[in-house]
């Protein structure tokens, strides 16, 4: 299904079924938001599709489009933002959101990663990742992955990259980038994390989570809701968010024992941990939800701006770009 006829059928479906939203979200908190440069992707000015807006063809990305901030990454000193469709990233200092620098990358970069010291970009594409010095900005290096690379995840000593049009994940030494394998796994794999001495991967289109060991082979595949779309860990626990299922499951990360299912909002995509709580974006909501990790249950809402990917924390606040109103929006932890 391309990305038109995708937003046509969710259409259809939200005029049919009325969402059925947890009360707590009616009770929105506000968020500060800061705009950023260029326009607005006109192709997806309302409801971003589950086929992201990343993979619409040339066709369908209305011209002059420049923003479509997708990605976030804290790396200890500054906020890095990966707008996808102006190709490059920008840079936020975390004290007091001033922007430091733009730096162009790959084409379409869709996720980032703060690993090893080094900033991480996955260009959906061109097939590759970068290797970023995060004080200067400047590319240290590139290497070729999968087809259409659009997660990424860090065990520690090696980087796992998520291979959208390749149905796999490809394993790279952080090091020095050499190559260690590309391992398959389900139908469109988006978010990754390392948990439990595993990779857990999240499969798409084929509503199920793979874990891996860290030599790449498969020790148990997992179903979870529709639309499986962010991993994220926390603690001895791995939580992934089910997009079309409006939901998030939670699985024991020693073993992918199910511990449960939980709703949340329209679109669950991004995730992060501040210690504490979980924070979960909702893509179809506008919203970022603090949930409890020892319950599921949604503690707090805040309204974002239009189309929410992904979430970070700083230590301080979270960060949530939005994806259709070229911004981002700030939250400080209570």
């Amino acid at each position: 299904m391309n990305l038109r006829k995708a937003r046509f059928l969710t259409a259809a479906l939200c005029l049919a079924i009325p969402a059925l939203i947890p009360a707590v979200a009616m009770a929105q908190e506000t968020m500060s938001e800061i705009q950023l440069g260029g326009q607005q992707p006109a192709a997806v000015n309302s409801r971003v599709s589950a086929v992201s807006a990343a993979e619409a063809t040339e066709s369908e990305i209305t011209a002059g489009s420049t923003g479509g901030p997708e990605a976030v990454a804290f790396d200890g000193t500054s906020i890095w933002i990966a707008t996808q469709f102006s190709d490059s990233l920008t840079r936020l200092r975390a004290s007091d959101s001033t922007v430091t620098g733009t730096f162009a990358v790959g084409k379409r970069p869709v996720a980032l990663l703060y690993a090893g010291g080094y900033l991480w970009v996955a260009n959906l594409l061109s097939n590759n990742v970068m290797k970023l010095n995060v004080s200067t900005g400047a590319v240290v290096a590139t290497y070729s992955v999968g087809t259409g690379p659009g997660g990424l995840a860090y065990d520690g000593t090696n980087i796992w990259v998520a291979n959208r049009d390749s149905n796999s994940v490809t394993k790279l030494k952080a090091s020095t980038g050499g190559n260690l394998g590309t391992f398959a796994v389900g139908k469109r794999p988006m978010g990754l994390t390392y948990a439990g001495s595993s990779v857990w991967v999240a499969n798409n289109f084929s509503n199920s989570v793979t874990r891996l060991s860290s030599a790449g082979t498969v020790q148990g595949t997992y179903a979870v809701g529709r639309g499986p779309f962010g991993v994220t860990a926390e603690g001895a626990n791995v939580w992934v968010t089910n997009y079309f299922g409006k939901s998030v499951t939670k699985f024991r990360a020693a073993d992918g024992f199910n511990l449960g299912t939980f709703p949340v909002g329209d679109g669950a995509a991004g995730m992060a941990f501040d210690g504490a709580h979980l924070w979960i974006v909702n893509n179809g909501d506008n919203t970022v939800m603090r949930v409890s990790p020892a319950s599921g249950a949604v503690v707090s809402t805040f309204a974002t701006g239009r189309g929410p990917f992904a979430v970070a924390f700083d230590g301080a606040r979270i960060w949530v770009p939005n994806f259709a109103s070229n911004s981002v929006s700030i939250a400080p932890i209570n």
